[in-house]
């Protein structure tokens, strides 16, 4: 009889915990509480505690990684076809159907306690409705039908800074919204950068993205309309007065960086470039919340 040797059974241990953390999507997650928790510090300081924040953040993540956990459950057969998603657990078949669901349920149960017990109901609802937004209307309905899947289905992505505005002040204002329409503008330039790059990947796996059903062309196009609307949304915190001559500056700047990168896409496309974009877009995104909120405080 053979002795497993205890190294390797800790080795073991440490792949499934990081198979099972890898379906939450962990830096999708994370630039996700990122924004929840921008829209936290700009709610109204007087209702603002470290223990709230703690709290809301916790459980707006269990749910983000419960609704990620349930993607990669149900797009088995897609990621088993892409390159940069074949490695997840449930495309390899490392992490069953039934586990990969009970994984979800756990987090999504676990995140709805938190929300509702020691924040607020309407925080507690505006994230379920974030968590069938993506999970049912975007991964199960649009996602597969049609290529307006990311711009219908952008919504309940661009959510997190609602989420957190109601988890401080228990409302969403209008400012919240502008917050919320910033990342809704954002999502088809930045996903549209990806399925430029990957849209082999993407016919083969039969998904309708703007690029398998329009060609590049339209696409490349559309990436740079988008990102026109979004320089001229992301100057709505100033006009409203929301914000100042700091978030202003920087902001024309990214502005100008990302539609210098659209103007690429759009007149001298390369795989290149549309990497660049996708990986700039993420940057832009975080830059222009965090700004936001070093603008809040030195006003």
């Amino acid at each position: 009889m053979s002795i497993a040797h205890p190294a390797a059974k800790s080795t073991d241990l440490g792949l499934i915990i990081s198979d099972y953390l890898t379906l939450t999507k962990p830096r999708v997650v994370s630039l996700i509480v990122f924004c929840a928790f921008i829209g936290m510090l700009l709610a109204p300081s007087e209702t603002l505690t470290l223990s709230r924040v703690a709290v809301a953040t916790f459980g707006i993540a269990l749910v983000a990684g419960a609704a990620a956990a349930f993607n990669c459950l149900v797009e088995q057969r897609i990621d088993q076809s892409m390159a940069r998603t074949r490695g997840r657990a449930t495309a390899r078949g490392v992490i069953s159907t039934r586990a990969a669901l009970l994984w979800s349920l756990v987090l999504g149960g676990l995140g709805m306690v938190l929300l509702l017990a020691w924040v607020n109901t309407l925080t507690a609802v505006l994230t379920f409705a974030t968590f069938v937004g993506y999970s049912i209307i975007y991964t199960l309905i649009l996602k597969p039908r049609t290529p307006q899947n990311i711009v219908i289905g952008g919504l309940s992505g661009a959510m997190p800074p609602a989420l957190g505005w109601a988890a401080i002040a228990d409302n969403v204002p209008a400012e919240a919204w502008i917050l919320v329409l910033i990342i809704f503008v954002w999502t088809p330039p930045h996903f549209w950068a990806l399925a430029l790059y990957r849209t082999k990947e993407y016919a083969a796996a039969g998904v309708p993205m703007l690029p398998v059903t329009h060609g590049p062309e339209f696409t490349r196009f559309h990436v740079f309309l988008y990102t026109i609307l979004l320089s001229t949304v992301t100057l709505l915190p100033f006009i409203i007065r929301m914000s100042g001559w700091v978030y202003l500056a920087t902001a024309l700047v990214l502005d100008a960086i990302f539609l210098r990168y659209a103007w690429l896409i759009w007149r001298h496309y390369t795989d290149q470039i549309a990497q660049k974009t996708f990986r700039y877009s993420i940057f832009y995104l975080s830059a222009i919340f965090a700004v936001l909120l070093i603008d809040h405080f030195i006003q």
